[in-house]
């Protein structure tokens, strides 16, 4: 396989996950009578810039289909980050009703909303129809389809030229990733800004958060890689600010190569710096990882093993695509969690992919009063605990796999 940014062949392993299907393919109760397709889950590594990138088996049209169950605004702490971001990029960039605002991956519109409360002009872009149907019952304009140069270029006829666009976790989520940020130098005005957050790989790596690989992440980006990803296709990161978001992340500003005025901040050569120290650039960093995701598998399944043997009640919260990852991994089935609650009636009453553990509403949480609750999406961890905290009139535990296996009584 070569490299999806620079061409270079790949020949060093990051990590082997086995084999599993794509994580928000969810499956319904005639699905289960019929097989799945998986795919191996394999994640390699550019000697040459360092774009760490699933090995190629499975399509973007095989990963975000009509049926994507994926819903952002479920997330009342996503939902408060969106606000944030919206207030402080109108305030920096001087936006108002004469600007206008493209967002890439627009999901169910949780973003764009707070631009539309503010009269600000907005475009969505989405691929998936059921995302893309919920962001216009916000009465947000969509665009459905994948982004690249010449979706850019249909936009730009249609008088949609953008001061500001921002695509949040989905940098990661495309195969074509050269043609997808080039796409943003053809509609970006000469004057315009881009923002792209994605999870940290430095993060990813240090913190053992192998869950976040999944078929429909094909990169996991560093500055040093994303910064050559952009300078490659006409834009350049002028700023770099590392926020909480999805077990850390990065947001980096970018703007036009050509016209661009911004001065490249000292956050850009902090980070880059930071990386090339914690040895990114290296094999050495990456050479323990696989280990490491193997010791968190061993030790969930041990967990839940004798939580079984001790008569022990065990359910999962968060019908994650991360969690369908560790599931899928370590080979967990329903024998040992019996169902996986989530608040998204698109996943309610389906089943999980691989797994095939039944997604419920929380209701029967507090049926089965179960005395673990393995919160599967980890990184939203306080905001679940607060929201469960109910299980404590049981004396119930939260239990968390990644980064390590973590069992703490609810209070």
């Amino acid at each position: 396989m070569k490299c999806r940014h620079c061409g270079a062949h790949l020949d060093l392993s990051l990590v082997d996950l086995g084999s599993a299907p794509p994580s928000n393919a969810y499956l319904s109760a005639h699905a289960l009578k019929m097989p799945e397709k998986w795919f191996p889950l394999s994640v390699l590594v550019c000697r040459v810039c360092w774009l760490v990138q699933t090995e190629d088996f499975a399509q973007a049209s095989e990963l975000f289909d009509s049926d994507y169950a994926y819903f952002s605004g479920f997330s009342s702490s996503w939902l408060a980050h969106c606000e944030r971001y919206v207030a402080d990029m109108i305030a920096r960039f001087d936006l108002d009703a004469e600007s206008h605002v493209v967002e890439v991956a627009a999901n169910d519109g949780s973003l764009l909303q707070y631009f539309m409360q503010r009269d600000i002009p907005c475009t969505g872009v989405e691929p998936t129809a059921s995302t893309a149907q919920s962001a216009r019952s916000k009465g947000i304009p969509v665009v459905e389809g994948f982004f690249g140069v010449s979706l850019a270029k249909e936009l730009l006829t249609e008088g949609k030229q953008a001061d500001l666009m921002t695509a949040n976790n989905v940098l990661a989520h495309v195969p074509d990733i050269n043609d997808f940020v080039a796409g943003f130098a053809t509609l970006l005005k000469p004057h315009g800004v881009a923002t792209f957050e994605f999870p940290s790989l430095l993060r990813l790596v240090e913190e053992n958060q192998f869950d976040t690989i999944y078929h429909e992440h094909f990169s996991y980006l560093s500055l040093t890689a994303a910064s050559k990803i952009f300078a490659g296709n006409g834009l350049e990161a002028f700023e770099v600010q590392q926020i909480p978001t999805h077990g850390g992340s990065l947001r980096v500003f970018c703007q036009r190569s050509d016209t661009g005025p911004c001065t490249v901040d000292a956050s850009i050569q902090d980070m880059l710096l930071q990386e090339v120290n914690t040895g990114i650039i290296g094999t050495a960093f990456y050479a323990d990882f696989q280990p490491r995701a193997e010791n968190v598998k061993n030790e969930f399944l041990e967990f839940l093993l004798q939580a079984r043997r001790e008569g022990k009640r065990v359910a999962a919260y968060g019908a994650a695509a991360k969690g369908n990852t560790l599931l899928n991994f370590a080979g967990v089935r329903a024998d040992l969690l019996p169902f996986v609650v989530d608040r998204n009636p698109a996943k309610q009453n389906k089943y999980l992919p691989g797994s095939r553990i039944p997604i419920v509403s929380e209701e029967q949480l507090l049926k089965y009063r179960p005395d673990y609750v393995v919160i599967l999406p980890w990184n939203l961890k306080s905001e679940i605990m607060q929201q469960l905290a109910y299980i404590k009139d049981w004396s119930g535990f939260f239990v968390t796999a990644v980064p390590r296996l973590s069992v703490v009584p609810a209070c």
